[in-house]
């Protein structure tokens, strides 16, 4: 098993959801990323996604927009992401990581260069958020070539007919955009959470992640009575525009009030 599905099926083991999060490389600056990973695995988190800078961040709200800013602002790029990963993984053998971002950096050097360097990276999984399940040559073939999970996104409007087309070639977790917007602006609505969790997992083996407006341990645990991972990024983001440099105790402190609420959510059902 891959260290995406042992994560998954160790937190379920324990009867709770796990926690993903998102930070992105290189904010505020290249040299701080890796005190601010390391405070999020300290906080209990289960799976890092790590966001690759890029300069028209269309999926992402103002959160990560200034986010990316600061990044490239100081200087990042995908040689110091790739370097950011490799010292992670040599720090946490054992937690997934994940790089999230667009195509133009992962492909203008071509897939195969991309999946190669984020092999060595120690890299588990990639989202490329704008490149359609319907291309997936641009990037998913050379990514599962390599062994990394090429993870896909489902939405509200990913419908019976769409969703077959989504999951041919996905792995790791389906992660479900619970808003069709942008990140970090609204919540759905619980019941409709509820819902699509049930019908995506009765079309796929895969875990389903839910993501988009989660901030509250409230939230979280909402999310996680019913699905298999919670995604939070853009309320961590904001405490690192927020603190700078100073950011990994805050979110140390954060990430456990996520962490603690998951490790309750379906103890309360029981």
């Amino acid at each position: 098993m891959s260290r995406i599905a042992d994560t998954f099926a160790a937190c379920a083991d324990a009867g709770r959801a796990a926690l993903v999060t998102f930070v992105t490389a290189g904010d505020p600056t290249p040299g701080d990323t890796a005190a601010i990973l390391d405070a999020l695995v300290e906080g209990g988190a289960d799976l890092v996604e790590l966001g690759m800078p890029f300069t028209d961040p269309m999926a992402d709200g103002p959160a990560i927009q200034k986010a990316n800013i600061r990044s490239l602002g100081a200087g990042t790029r995908t040689a110091d992401v790739l370097a950011i990963a490799t010292a992670f993984r040599a720090r946490h053998p054992h937690v997934p990581l994940v790089l999230m971002g667009y195509a133009n950096p992962m492909t203008v050097r071509g897939p195969e260069w991309f999946a190669d360097a984020a092999a060595q990276a120690g890299v588990d999984g990639v989202i490329c958020v704008d490149v359609p399940a319907e291309e997936d040559d641009a990037l998913g073939v050379a990514l599962r070539g390599k062994g990394i999970a090429s993870i896909r996104l489902a939405t509200p409007t990913s419908d019976a007919v769409r969703l077959p087309t989504i999951l041919t070639g996905a792995d790791g977790f389906l992660y479900y955009v619970s808003v069709a917007g942008i990140t970090g602006q609204q919540q759905a609505a619980q019941a409709s959470i509820e819902d699509a969790v049930a019908r995506l997992k009765a079309a796929t083996h895969l875990p389903v992640a839910v993501g988009f407006g989660v901030r509250t341990p409230e939230q979280a645990a909402a999310i996680g009575r019913v699905a298999d991972g919670v995604v939070v990024g853009s309320a961590i983001v904001d405490l690192v525009g927020e603190h700078g440099a100073n950011a990994p105790a805050p979110v140390r402190a954060y990430i456990e009030t996520l962490s603690s609420a998951l490790a309750d959510a379906r103890k309360e059902l029981a």
